[in-house]
């Protein structure tokens, strides 16, 4: 594991303090989680972003649109042979 030194405003200093203490963590603990917690929500909004832009792209609505006709189909094909 690296070493990592940086700064902190004094208020946000105290917060993570008395956070860390109610939650009996060490605070490097508590850095590494809401940092984790924090990666996760911006590859999630990055995710939703594309998915927003795909939504838009005509391109991209006819080929799911081919790619759910396929699926309906294979579903009707599977039907009959029972």
């Amino acid at each position: 594991m690296a070493t990592y030194t940086s700064t902190l405003p004094d208020k946000l200093l105290a917060e993570l303090d008395q956070t860390a203490k109610q939650l009996k963590i060490p605070k490097n603990k508590l850095i590494e989680k809401a940092i984790s917690f924090y990666l996760e929500q911006m590859d999630k909004a990055t995710y939703k972003a594309s998915f927003q832009r795909a939504s838009k792209d005509p391109d991209m609505i006819e080929m799911a649109e081919e790619g759910l006709q396929d699926y309906v189909e294979m579903l009707e094909k599977f039907d009959n042979e029972d």
